[in-house]
């Protein structure tokens, strides 16, 4: 890897807006302030709460607004990226509670008002969400940040076996399906951080193929799951070195990456 350019990311996940702990926003700078040579960093999805947009009624829809959300979501956006240099490229993708906002679906925010309450509509946070490239939330190759062999989406299925199963779904979306090996899926959604973990075919047989989950940066024990388990919860940060080329061009295993756990 050092006679090739190469990129090195860092991303997180899940911050749940206004609910991302203040310990939690901290960790995470001073994490990112100790970390040479970042060229990416990738939000993977849920920096927004969305309480406004859901369909299920709750008690906490009076605790605050879509443009608190907005607001806290704006401030750890514009703290992250002044921890990086100013050539990092950014981006975020979108998760299931950000696309509420903007889901065609009148239970959540009616039509004629959802091109007003978009955050890139926002006259005060506007401008820092506009710095940061936004991919779409949905089961496609669109959905997915790509960087050599390495890629990046939300997630959408929460099963205890789903980052593996929906890891080979994604890569089965993407049409240069056989230039894919070594490649390694990195999302968030479930709230498990995961390790680098290569898939199998069988407990015995191995696929050329990765999985990673970088857990949450939410609250660890949010209301709705006091009577549920979320022992296998964590906040954590996903950082990968990899060779910047096309992955027909790549051979073999281009690229390392290491999961750091905040300490609970």
């Amino acid at each position: 890897m050092k006679t090739h350019k190469t990129a090195k990311i860092a991303c997180i996940s899940c911050t749940h807006a206004p609910f991302t702990p203040a310990e939690t926003e901290e960790w995470i700078l001073s994490t990112l302030s100790n970390i040479d040579g970042i060229t990416h960093f990738g939000h993977l999805g849920d920096i927004f709460e969305s309480t406004v947009a859901s369909v299920h009624p709750s008690d906490d829809t009076d605790t605050h607004t879509l443009e608190d959300e907005y607001e806290h979501a704006h401030n750890l956006l514009s703290a992250i990226r002044g921890t990086l240099s100013p050539e990092v490229e950014l981006w975020i993708n979108k998760g299931n509670h950000d696309a509420n906002i903007e889901a065609r679906d009148p239970r959540r925010v009616p039509s004629r008002l959802r091109s007003l309450v978009h955050w890139n509509m926002h006259p005060t946070f506007r401008e820092e969400f506009k710095k940061w490239e936004w991919l779409p939330y949905e089961k496609s190759q669109r959905s997915i940040k790509s960087i050599g062999q390495c890629c990046f989406y939300h997630g959408f299925d929460a099963g205890l076996a789903s980052d593996e199963l929906e890891g080979l779904q994604m890569l089965n979306s993407m049409p240069e399906a056989q230039q894919q090996t070594f490649r390694l899926m990195v999302r968030g959604h479930t709230h498990r951080p995961i390790a680098p973990t290569q898939m199998l075919r069988t407990k015995k047989i191995p696929l050329p193929f990765w999985y990673a989950n970088v857990g949450t940066c939410g609250p660890l024990k949010p209301d709705y799951m006091l009577r549920k388990d979320s022992s296998l919860w964590g906040s954590a940060l996903l950082v990968v070195e990899c060779r910047l080329d096309r992955p027909s061009r790549l051979v073999g295993k281009c690229w390392d990456a290491e999961l750091i756990r905040m300490p609970k």
